[in-house]
């Protein structure tokens, strides 16, 4: 540093600088004053400027100390060499022996080959990297935190500089605006699977009230109720032409809809608004205002989701009576939608061939949007909130809503790797359809039952598509999730009916319903639990408020009338358990008119007591089903929705092998179907382990069907299974890298 004190030669500095920033004269004779004025203050042999240019490249516009001849002519891509990864991080670098590093990239033009330290910081300005500012010694010189926060200092100084320059022309200049910003992955929650890769568009609607105050009482309200009308009108017509037109839960969905803006209490107040003098358009206005101001404080996330669709719906109304712009007329030819929160009439006014994707601030697993989303199949994340700061119109994203993530400006390089990921897909699609209808049998003989677990009607034709013998396991309880009320029997009837209809003759087991802990029904108030996972939840409820249970075991049997029915009960405990919801079920099935040719009772193996209850439960229920999450969870106290432990206990561990192994002998034993239909069975590598401890009834989701399918048939499980048994004792990590090992050398495929 210099021998003036450090405060006082810092303060002169920067004067120094602000009065090169407001001379006038050629920029590139200001950025050589100020290399100049920097190398004087930080006692350098060397400064260099590097600006960012278009298809992040950095280019030497200035130096002290390195060739003259080098400037506008030396570039490094971002990443490449020192100063390309300094710009690449957007972290400062300090170096006592720069050319020993390994990103070191020696350019003879510029003659660097006598300095030995390097420190170097990037030039930012709103988030943009605009290029790297970098001072050089001869001397291995080791810099001090003091004089990487000055150079800092002094790059915001130079960024000013720069910014005003004009050295970089207005065209090329947006292309680096683009370019230049520093990547950001940001999480999300994923709401739909899949990966969508474009260019990230705002959600906004161009609608602009020119009229606030009525001339015609009659004809506002005419206006008003002609909107109404047209907006029924327009949703068929957009579910015609996005082909959702028909049953599901998108159907239901909408139909709710249509309820909302028919809604007397709604649609009176918008009345009440008109009569003072408002216009109809200004009379929406006015009540949604009135309506998030009430509410904007409100927490629960089920109240907040309706007050996003009664959002949806004044903005539709609004369309119709103000008009406005598609926005699909905006959209680039691939594009990812950004919103804080979205309605599903919202999602449907954009083109699907452009939308690739859809990043939401809030949204939700049991939202309406996402519902539609799913029917769509538009990959979807959500509880993303620094979208709103951190992506702006125009940014390359991807969106990977199987992992639960958002990749802003990704680099070349990554997205190459998701451009290829996304080609590997669709080439092992075309695969597993070709393997689809292939026997699921191991290369020694060993017949393997696949199943399928779904929730939802969305779900349903993946039953046949996939090759699946049957639903393992049917959640009865998300079409409870997303209603505004308990559905009556009657309504449940026709869902259980449809699944059986659409299953056409495969079996179907329905469990009963599971809900409390982190599954709250919205309209059905629980109390509040200090641990709700193992508090009032599943088979508990059921059999505390019979009432629900019998009459969904009454629409159940309704449903499968002259057809088998098989139940399956969640988080039984104790023996007691099974016995009392028997007798529930036989209450039903003695006032049933016309009762199921075949009715079969079994129970979910979630909590580890019932390991201790077997030879009674076998003498109870017709099959067993494993969750293993939730017996898994239990068996190590550990929660699963911890992000620190969610790896870390699982199937590969000593105890977990024991346990499946004893259990599906004694199963076997005892002549009793034995099943397993958590997260466990969705992966090749743990449906390799579980096919090792004896499963032979496998339920996962649709997606992970093939994947396992060509598993099984390239194994030999009876040597799989004697490698298994000499390597009991070794620990979770290593016992994976061995099945890794074992599966490469045998030709097993796990991807």
């Amino acid at each position: 540093m210099a021998k003036t004190p450090g405060w006082l030669a810092a303060r002169r500095l920067l004067k120094q600088l602000r009065d090169l920033l407001q001379q006038g004269g050629p920029a590139a004779r200001r950025l050589d004053q100020v290399t100049r004025l920097i190398a004087n203050y930080m006692v350098a042999e060397v400064c260099s400027l590097y600006l960012t240019r278009a298809g992040e490249m950095l280019e030497l516009f200035a130096t002290i100390g390195l060739k003259p001849e080098s400037v506008n002519r030396t570039r490094f891509r971002f990443g490449e060499g020192l100063v390309g990864q300094i710009a690449a991080s957007g972290r400062p670098l300090a170096l006592a022996d720069a050319q020993n590093h390994p990103n070191f990239a020696f350019r003879p033009e510029i003659g660097e080959e006598s300095f030995h330290s390097l420190m170097g910081v990037p030039i930012l300005r709103e988030g943009q990297t605009l290029g790297v500012l970098v001072v050089q010694n001869v001397t291995p010189r080791t810099y001090s935190e003091e004089e990487l926060d000055s150079l800092e200092i002094i790059s915001l100084v130079v960024s000013e500089i720069l910014a005003s320059s004009g050295l970089v022309s207005t065209e090329e200049r947006r292309l680096v605006e683009s370019s230049g910003l520093l990547p950001a992955r940001l999480t999300a929650m994923a709401l739909t699977e899949g990966i969508g890769i474009g260019e990230a568009v705002s959600h906004h609607r161009s609608l602009v009230i020119r009229r606030f105050v009525s001339h015609d009482l009659g004809e506002e309200l005419k206006r008003l109720h002609r909107a109404r009308d047209e907006f029924s009108e327009n949703l068929d017509r957009l579910l015609k032409a996005r082909d959702l037109a028909g049953s599901g839960e998108h159907h239901d969905v909408f139909e709710t809809y249509r309820m909302f803006v028919h809604d007397r209490g709604w649609i009176a107040r918008i009345e009440e608004a008109v009569k003072a003098g408002l216009t109809a358009e200004a009379a929406i206005q006015r009540v949604q205002s009135d309506l998030r101001q009430r509410m904007g404080q409100v927490t629960d996330p089920y109240l907040r989701e309706r007050l996003h669709d009664l959002d949806d719906l004044a903005n539709r109304l609004l369309q119709h009576l103000v008009g406005g712009e598609s926005p699909s007329e905006q959209l680039p030819a691939e594009a990812i939608l950004i919103a804080c929160n979205l309605g599903p009439s919202d999602l449907l006014d954009y083109d699907r061939s452009r939308l690739k994707g859809v990043v939401l601030g809030e949204g939700g697993p049991t939202t309406h949007v996402t519902i539609v989303a799913r029917a769509l199949g538009l990959p979807m994340v959500g509880r993303c909130p620094s979208a709103m700061t951190e992506i702006r119109p125009g940014d390359p994203l991807i969106v990977d809503a199987d992992q639960g993530q958002v990749l802003v400006r990704p680099r070349e390089q990554v997205l190459n790797s998701f451009h290829a990921t996304l080609t590997d897909r669709d080439r092992r699609l075309k695969l597993f359809a070709e393997t689809r209808d292939l026997p699921t049998v191991s290369k020694d003989g060993v017949r393997v039952s696949l199943q399928m677990n779904a929730g939802l009607m969305l779900d349903l034709p993946q039953l046949h598509a996939c090759g699946a013998e049957g639903i393992g396991l049917y959640r009865t309880e998300i079409s409870f999730l997303v209603r505004e009320s308990f559905p009556t029997v009657a309504e449940q009837r026709k869902i259980y009916t449809e699944v059986l209809d659409q299953a056409a003759g495969k079996p179907v087991n329905f469990r009963t319903l599971d809900i409390g802990g982190d599954k709250a029904l919205p309209y059905w108030s629980g109390k509040d639990e200090d641990n709700p996972a193992l508090g009032w939840r599943a088979i508990r409820i059921g059999l505390g408020r019979p009432i629900i249970l019998r009459r969904q075991l009454r629409a159940l049997i309704a449903a499968a009338a002259g057809r088998e029915l098989s139940l399956l009960l969640p988080m039984i405990s104790t023996l007691d358990e099974v016995v009392r919801a028997k007798s529930l079920i036989q209450m039903e099935l003695a006032l049933a008119a016309e009762p199921p040719t075949k009715i079969s009772c079994g129970v979910m193996l979630e909590v580890p007591a019932l390991l201790w209850q077997l030879d009674g439960l076998f003498d109870l229920v017709d099959y067993i089903a494993v969750g293993s999450n939730d017996l898994l969870q239990f068996l190590f106290a550990s929660d699963r929705g911890n992000p620190v432990l969610a790896r870390r206990y699982g199937l590969f561990e000593s105890a977990s092998i024991r346990l499946f192994t004893k259990l599906t002998e004694r199963a076997e034993a005892r002549g009793v179907p034995l099943s397993l239909c958590g997260d466990s069975a969705s992966h090749p590598i743990e449906a390799l382990m579980l096919l090792a401890c004896g499963f032979r009834r496998l339920s996962m989701p649709p997606v992970a069907m093939a994947p396992v399918r060509m598993m099984i048939r390239s194994l030999d499980l009876v040597a799989f299974r004697a490698f298994i048994n000499s390597r009991l004792g070794i620990d979770s990590a290593a016992m994976q890298h061995a099945i890794r090992a074992y599966a490469l050398d045998h030709g097993i495929v796990l991807s």
